[in-house]
């Protein structure tokens, strides 16, 4: 049984493991966590201008959220979502799927 154990320890060593994490140096984390502030208010902006149109759209038809979320095919909470700018409750993929059922195109432009 040693002679199983020792060659089982011996198998990995703690540089090898899967499980160890690679060192980041203090400069890059902050880095990293700078670029990930950008692009997630880079999103945020994004889904604010979508939910925008949506908002647009109800508010010309006089539409109430009810009438919204059958027109939308979502439930009326989702609607009050995209009113009160809940951008986290959204994907981007569904609000451009919201606004291709009310006939609105959207164009992304990448610079």
């Amino acid at each position: 049984m040693d002679n199983f154990a020792t060659r089982i320890s011996l198998a990995w060593q703690p540089a090898e493991s899967p499980f160890v994490r690679p060192r980041i140096e203090l400069a890059e984390a902050e880095k990293l966590q700078v670029e990930s502030r950008r692009l997630s208010n880079e999103t945020s902006v994004l889904k604010e201008a979508l939910m925008d149109q949506l908002v647009k759209w109800i508010k010309e038809n006089n539409l109430t959220q009810e009438d919204a979320a059958v027109i939308l095919q979502i439930t009326r909470p989702r609607v009050s979502y995209v009113v009160n700018k809940r951008i986290c409750k959204f994907t981007i993929d569904a609000l451009v799927n919201m606004l291709t059922k009310i006939g609105k195109k959207v164009h992304f432009f990448i610079a």
